[in-house]
């Protein structure tokens, strides 16, 4: 059975041992989202492992950690977008709608997800999506966005950080937006 929880410093050497010694998609420890592109291109592995392991041990969870039995199997980022600001770039199409929102702590955003490699095809990200509905909610969040992707060819493809946009659709999120074809921003009224 899956357990899902949201991450605190307590689970670090579980969220480590998910992303591995070369920190997930090619050393970025998810941190994408939250670092301007110069100092993205100046980072290496190391120093974004270091920059969001300052942010878990700060607070409040950045994201969910789902485990089977003692392991991690699989994680989601979720929270405030103003958390990701990268996330919010007008440039992008996640960038949000209406004015305010990318500082307003009661929109929230899933912006990336981690699967490993057995865990995947399993329903995980279900499970996840499911999990930060009600994580939202707890939160205060009034609005939960995401910019899934519609289609790949394999389901171990590094794009599908972002997630699948059939998740949302069952999970009862809506488009609201297509900036770029097959990456709708879709948004769950809370």
């Amino acid at each position: 059975m899956t357990v899902v929880k949201p991450l605190t410093p307590d689970l670090w050497p579980a969220f480590e041992d998910l992303f591995g010694k070369q920190g997930a998609c090619y050393g970025c420890w998810c941190t994408h989202f939250r670092l301007p592109p110069a100092v993205r291109r100046d980072n290496d592995r190391g120093r974004n492992k270091d920059f969001i392991k300052a942010r878990i041990e700060a607070g409040p969870p950045p994201g969910l950690l789902a485990f089977d039995g003692d392991v991690a199997a699989g994680w989601m980022q979720i929270g405030p977008r103003a958390d990701v600001p990268e996330w919010n770039n007008a440039g992008r199409v996640s960038a949000p709608l209406e004015e305010g929102h990318a500082t307003d702590p009661s929109v929230w955003a899933i912006s990336c997800f981690f699967v490993r490699t057995k865990a995947r095809g399993s329903g995980l990200t279900h499970r996840l999506v499911a999990a930060g509905i009600d994580f939202a909610r707890d939160g205060g969040a009034r609005l939960l966005e995401a910019c899934p992707m519609d289609h790949s060819k394999d389901s171990r493809s590094v794009g599908l950080f972002v997630g699948s946009t059939r998740v949302f659709e069952k999970a009862g999120f809506l488009p609201a937006a297509s900036r770029k074809p097959g990456r709708p921003l879709m948004r769950l009224v809370l």
